[in-house]
């Protein structure tokens, strides 16, 4: 028993942490630099043939983002930029070659973020036939690159990486999703897949997004609890892991029971 409550009382660590900008979270606020991360991977600056940085050839988005804000931030002091998508993965998917452009774009105009890479945000699995025409437009786009790729359907991690290794470019890196947030699997399960791919791949291209969130019925979903996302965090010790979504599932009162030593310490 005591034992048991030691290991509840440590203090667990992340790397990043994931924004999915939208209306309600267009100021985001949080201490998510209390669990360790500093890094923050923005999923898209442009969505549904709208911008959310200014100079772009698209239009400007309903609501604005305050990028040099962003900028100043603990928990942002290196940005992994996602680039131009379609919320809606069937139309993402139809889509490559005209995000790739619109991708292009965003990429150009300056933005006072120290930027360390850049994201596609239109996310890949084993149900995809014709991935190979992704793959070739990933060519197009700046380095470094990132991708999520994600197995819903559970064939497992040998499969998974035997997948990607037919069409993956040798320079692209992966974060791949644990699907803990949908009950597609335990996290001694998502560990198990890191280990192959980053066996398969190399560590430095494997990063881990625990997902932050459960479902609370149809397509709704809550924030995960401490105690949820706890085993998680210590599955994927080791790794390169970013909790998504920060502004969305991750509060302060939950950074607090993940890590009571520094968020003592930080006075949080």
């Amino acid at each position: 028993m005591i034992a048991g409550c030691s290991t509840m009382a440590q203090d667990v660590h992340v790397d990043g942490t994931v924004w999915q900008p939208d209306e309600q979270t267009a100021y985001p606020t949080g201490h998510w630099d209390v669990l360790g991360g500093q890094n923050l991977l923005v999923q898209w600056t442009a969505f549904d043939d709208m911008s959310l940085i200014d100079g772009s050839a698209l239009p400007t988005a309903p609501y604005r983002i305050d990028w040099q804000r962003i900028g100043q931030q603990p928990w942002a002091r290196n940005v992994i930029l996602g680039l131009a998508t379609y919320p809606s993965e069937p139309k993402a998917r139809a889509n490559v070659a005209k995000l790739v452009t619109q991708s292009l774009d965003i990429a150009r105009v300056p933005v006072p973020l120290h930027v360390t890479g850049y994201y596609f945000p239109v996310e890949v699995d084993p149900s995809w036939k014709d991935v190979s025409a992704f793959a070739a437009r990933l060519a197009d786009l700046p380095r470094p690159l990132w991708i999520t790729v994600y197995d819903q359907s559970n064939i497992g991690p040998v499969p998974l990486a035997d997948w990607l290794q037919t069409w993956l470019p040798p320079d692209v890196g992966i974060f791949f999703q644990d699907g803990c947030g949908v009950y597609a699997r335990e996290p001694r399960i998502a560990r198990q897949y890191l280990d192959v791919l980053s066996e398969r791949f190399g560590k430095q291209r494997i990063r881990v997004i625990a997902e932050a969130f459960r479902p609370t019925g149809g397509e709704t979903f809550r924030p995960a609890t401490a105690e949820e996302i706890r085993p998680q965090l210590l599955a994927y010790k080791g790794y390169s892991v970013y909790l998504f979504d920060g502004p969305h599932y991750v509060s302060d009162s939950t950074i607090r029971l993940l890590a009571p030593e520094a968020s003592a310490h930080k006075g949080l």
